[in-house]
């Protein structure tokens, strides 16, 4: 099943890009402290503007049954029926002004999605897959994190090794069967 998600690309590119796709079934295998620190540290070399490296994150491994409950709640329930299952949760944000003058920083967004790139990569890199989301109560936990005025919740990101698609409810399980695509060059490229 695994080998209908790799990338069908028009060209070659890295095997990792190929590998790498949004999983909803994982196993319940968990992750060490030495998995999530590497993940986590993929991701602290990230390029940044000024190298002002605005990506937070907050973590909860499964294990941490309190801390995952809490990070779990947050999920609109779509994402909360598969994401459950998930080794880890990972909470992203953003601080989006400059740490030396307070001026707005208006790559943070940008800095921290390619941050969380080097994670997603990272991870395929040692067959632990991911799913980032959007769907979730961004105001709530922005509130109950303290998160200061210039900070910005961006998604959250399950990580884990995979699962079976048959452990899925519908429509999840069919999605988890569906091949991946993407639009052609042509639609999104401009060549002068």
């Amino acid at each position: 099943m695994v080998s209908i998600k790799h990338a069908q690309t028009q060209y070659p590119v890295a095997d990792l890009i190929r590998k790498r796709w949004s999983a909803r079934a994982f196993s319940p295998q968990a992750l060490s402290q030495l998995e999530i620190s590497t993940i986590l540290e993929a991701a602290n070399w990230a390029p940044s503007a000024m190298n002002e490296q605005p990506w937070r994150y907050i973590v909860a491994l499964k294990q941490n049954e309190e801390g995952y409950q809490q990070l779990l709640s947050y999920l609109n329930p779509g994402n909360a029926a598969w994401a459950k299952d998930a080794a880890a949760l990972v909470f992203s944000y953003a601080k989006t002004t400059y740490a030396r003058n307070q001026q707005p920083n208006i790559n943070a967004l940008h800095d921290t999605g390619m941050a969380n790139q080097n994670l997603l990569l990272q991870a395929i890199s040692m067959n632990i897959y991911s799913h980032v989301m959007e769907g979730f109560d961004k105001r709530k936990i922005s509130r109950d994190f303290n998160l200061a005025d210039d900070e910005q919740a961006v998604v959250m990101i399950a990580l884990g090794h995979l699962g079976e698609a048959a452990q899925l409810d519908e429509p999840f399980r069919s999605r988890e069967a569906t091949p991946r695509s993407r639009k052609e060059l042509g639609t999104f490229v401009k060549e002068l």
